[in-house]
Parts: C-alpha cells; structure tokens; sequence
C-alpha cells in the first residue's frame, strides 16, 4: 500500500490559476454540500464513487476534498487501488479552503 499525494490550499490557488486541467471533487455528504463549497467544486458523496469509476480520467488531475481530508484521503486510496485513478488529496479539507480565505459557494 503506498502513501497518497497530498496538496495544501496554497498550492491547490496555484493550480487552480494555472492552465492545468483540474477535476475538483467534493466527497462529502449532501447535508455538508448545502451549506457550500469551492467553486467548480463537484458534488460526488464518497458513497457513490465505487460506482461512479468510469467517471475519473487520468487525463486530469483528479483532486478530491471533503470536509477535513480524511474521507477525502479514503477516497483517493481507494482509487489508487482499485481503479488505477490518480487523485490528489486536499490536506485540511474545505475547512482548510475557508480559514485560509478561500471563498465557498452555495452551490
């Protein structure tokens, strides 16, 4: 079992100002969806990604947040594992995006 790839909020901003084709996905539950997220954030509940694996390319950087990134590192290994996905957790979560100032949407 091998360790995931991990980025902070700062380099997830400098990404996100790049060229970089990114896939930001949210693994949180509907109920913490609602009450916001990053923008072009996807919702994807981490119930639902087993069945949702034809969906991930690896043609982009596939980054996946939840609340405060342990469901979010869960997600990646799984992926890593089971499909081949790389996925890029965000270390802290949308905790993190929003006390570093990043903006979270309704969505």
């Amino acid at each position: 079992m091998s360790a995931i790839e991990e980025i902070d909020v700062a380099e997830l901003k400098t990404r996100l100002a790049s060229d970089e084709k990114i896939r930001l996905i949210d693994v949180r539950s509907q109920q913490e969806w609602d009450q916001g997220m990053i923008k072009d954030g996807e919702f994807m509940p981490m119930e639902t990604v087993p069945a949702r694996l034809n969906e991930f390319d690896n043609e982009v950087t596939n980054i996946i947040y939840c609340r405060s990134g342990v469901r979010s590192a869960q997600v990646c290994m799984f992926l890593a594992e089971q499909a081949q996905v790389k996925a890029i957790n965000l270390r802290g979560g949308i905790i993190a995006w929003g006390q570093s100032g990043g903006d979270i949407l309704k969505p």
